[in-house]
């Protein structure tokens, strides 16, 4: 309860619709302190909490305040899970009213944290998307940073399980980039779940598959 209620007050104040909305809320800038000297110095959380707390929202499928049912998406549910640890994945980000929230967030990586391209991948790594649905309404597969989730893990054929609010709920999905382009394997394990509509405008080479859209993995705590 106290998560689900961190959750809720947390997005409550942000109104978020899509993965490629407008925030309407940024971190404020923090007042300089007197004697930065004594500052108690922190630690970063460790990738385990990371995972736990998002493994407990897997299956939500609204948040409620006061009886009210607030909108989510995958940036704001990512950025509330890290605050939940003390991190804001939206500070430092830039002033661009164009900038959705998983575009704040890789602006936040660019300058506290680090980029890769696997293939090993570890839990608590952000992974990004490029191209989950048509940003700009141009009917192109053309759209950059458009889907964002959390690492829980990598299965022993590279397959990495993450966790992201995708279409109404907050679920675990599936991504083998040794086989970006096949949905199922010969076994029936999934290797890479949809994470595109199909729209009629699309043209035939269209990506749809997690491994097809994939862009880069980002990593923000430690060890």
């Amino acid at each position: 309860m106290r998560l689900l209620f961190f959750i809720i007050t947390t997005i409550a104040s942000v109104t978020l619709v899509g993965c490629a909305t407008q925030p309407t809320e940024r971190p404020r800038a923090s007042a300089p302190e007197a004697r930065p000297c004594c500052r108690s110095v922190e630690l970063a959380p460790s990738r385990s909490a990371i995972v736990r707390t998002a493994a407990t929202l897997v299956g939500a499928n609204t948040i409620e305040n006061n009886g009210r049912r607030i909108a989510y998406d995958c940036a704001g549910v990512t950025r509330a899970i890290y605050l939940k640890h003390g991190i804001d994945l939206y500070q430092g980000s830039p002033n661009d009213p164009q900038a959705n929230g998983v575009r704040l967030i890789h602006a936040h990586i660019r300058q506290q944290g680090t980029f890769h391209q696997g293939p090993i991948a570890h839990p608590g790594d952000l992974v990004f998307f490029n191209n989950t649905w048509d940003y700009n309404g141009d009917g192109k597969a053309n759209d950059s940073l458009t889907h964002v989730g959390i690492v829980e893990r990598q299965e022993p054929d590279g397959t990495v399980v993450f966790i992201s609010r995708v279409a109404s709920a907050v679920e675990r999905y599936r991504m083998n980039l040794r086989q970006p382009h096949i949905h199922k394997a010969a076994d029936g394990r999934i290797l890479n779940d949809y994470l595109r509509r199909k729209h009629m405008r699309d043209s035939d080479n269209t990506p749809y598959l997690t491994g097809q859209l994939f862009a880069q993995f980002a990593s923000r705590v430690r060890q």
